[in-house]
This record gives C-alpha cells, structure tokens and sequence, in this order.
C-alpha cells in the first residue's frame, strides 16, 4: 500500500512539474511572439532603457549616440570595434569594424580616430571601455548597440562586406531586431 501511495505520489509531481515547463515554455514564446507584434519605435525605447540600466555598470565610459556614430562614419573620423566573438561577428558588423583583438595588438595604429566600442547592447563593451580607460586607452561606447544602431537606421554588414539585414542579438532577452531584421541566436562558445 505504501509503494503505491510513493508511484501515485510521484506520478503527481511529475505532472505538475511538466505542467510547469510548458507553461514556461508558452509564456517565453508568448513574449517573443510579442517582440515581434511591437513597432520599431516600441523596441527602441526597450532597447534605450535596457542600455541605460546597464550603463550602471560603467557610468564613467563617455557614449556616443548611433546618430553621432553615424555622422563620425560620414566624417571618416571613427572607428569601431566589435567586442564580440567570433562568430557572432560573421552574422553582422558595423561598416569598417575591426576585432577587439586587432585593436589591442595594433592600437597605436588608429591613434587618429574616435574608437568606439559596441555588442548587441553595448553592455559587454561598456565593460571592456571601462576597462581600457584604466590602462590609459580611450573608447566611446555605442549607446544601445547593434540593435540601437539598426533601429536609428544605421546599415549593417555580414562578414563578406555586404549589407545585411541579419542581426546577431546574442539571446532572446535582446531579441528586438527591427522589423524586416532577422534576428540570428546561437549559443556563443568560449
């Protein structure tokens, strides 16, 4: 009688725990399916209020904006390097981006430039600017990143060299991509 109550038991926290996980996993793709229900100008106020959160993780890195970005790149006076991995690089990058890597073995070299930093969001190179400012090397963070660049109407570049309008945004939390954008996720291994 006892090993029956424990299997009945048992049988009842495993419906409840199945119950959960679909449940989470309808709701996860309830909002993404919300993402892509909202207008551009809805996903940039997100994207804006996501950076200025993080932006408190590094509130001395000086940003600049994707319209000020955008102007510098007109002006030749700019810069940018993708803080990213790899692979996420090869999905899409700002015009001219260099490697995190090409800057720091060859930072002498882009002396006359405004450097300017940049991920998905700007949070991984808010961090790596802040970090840079300690050993003496100056970088601007693009404010919102990728997504706040595309969302301005900035053009993006696969690693070909060729407009694209495939967006890496790193994970769901960051997927809003402009409209007519596809969003690109996979897991980044290090």
């Amino acid at each position: 009688m006892m090993s029956r109550m424990r299997l009945a038991m048992w049988k009842m926290i495993q419906t409840v725990l199945l119950c959960c996980v679909f449940s989470s996993i309808a709701g996860s793709n309830a909002s993404l399916s919300a993402a892509k229900d909202l207008t551009d100008v809805d996903k940039k106020g997100i994207v804006y209020k996501m950076y200025a959160d993080y932006k408190k993780k590094f509130p001395a890195v000086v940003d600049v904006t994707p319209q000020e970005a955008m102007r510098l790149l007109q002006e030749n006076q700019v810069l940018f390097v993708d803080i990213r991995e790899p692979a996420e690089m090869q999905v899409s990058m700002l015009p001219g981006a260099i490697s995190k890597e090409q800057l720091l073995s060859e930072s002498t070299r882009y002396s006359g430039y405004t450097i300017v930093g940049y991920c998905t969001i700007s949070y991984r190179s808010g961090m790596f600017a802040q970090k840079m400012a300690s050993k003496g090397l100056k970088i601007y963070n693009l404010k919102g990143g990728l997504l706040a660049w595309t969302l301005e109407g900035g053009k993006i570049y696969d690693a070909n060299g060729d407009v694209t309008k495939r967006i890496h945004v790193y994970g769901k939390k960051w997927n809003f991509a402009p409209n007519g954008y596809e969003a690109v996720r996979f897991r980044i291994l290090q």
